[in-house]
């Protein structure tokens, strides 16, 4: 684990920093999940947040409450989308909030935070 910086983990993947030669490689981070990976600066982790938080309020149309079948997710890069259910929904939902927060945190601690 020496060459990656986690930022935030949960059941379904992690998001992290690369490092190269000991320095923090910190323009893009890697967000894995499943066997899939996208390398995303932060603005792109915050479109992939609203296209998963549109997912989450759409829900399953006629479903009954536990449903597992799979749907689509748009991701930042048009030419993908993903086949989710809706507890992976859920996770990357979480997965992508919980690094968002994280780096906001760190922006704060590093920047005004700072005395």
């Amino acid at each position: 684990m020496d060459s990656i910086a986690p930022l935030y983990i949960n059941d379904i993947g992690i998001v992290f920093y690369w490092k190269r030669d000991g320095t923090l490689l910190s323009h893009r981070m890697q967000l894995v999940f499943r066997d899939t990976g996208f390398y995303l600066t932060e603005e792109e982790l915050v479109s992939f947040g609203t296209h998963i938080r549109h997912a989450v309020r759409k829900g399953c149309n006629g479903c009954p409450a536990g449903c597992e079948q799979k749907r689509l997710l748009t991701t930042p890069y048009p030419q993908i989308e993903l086949a989710v259910s809706t507890l992976e929904l859920q996770l990357l939902e979480d997965l992508v909030e919980g690094t968002l927060f994280r780096l906001r945190l760190l922006d704060f601690v590093k920047g005004v935070g700072r005395n």
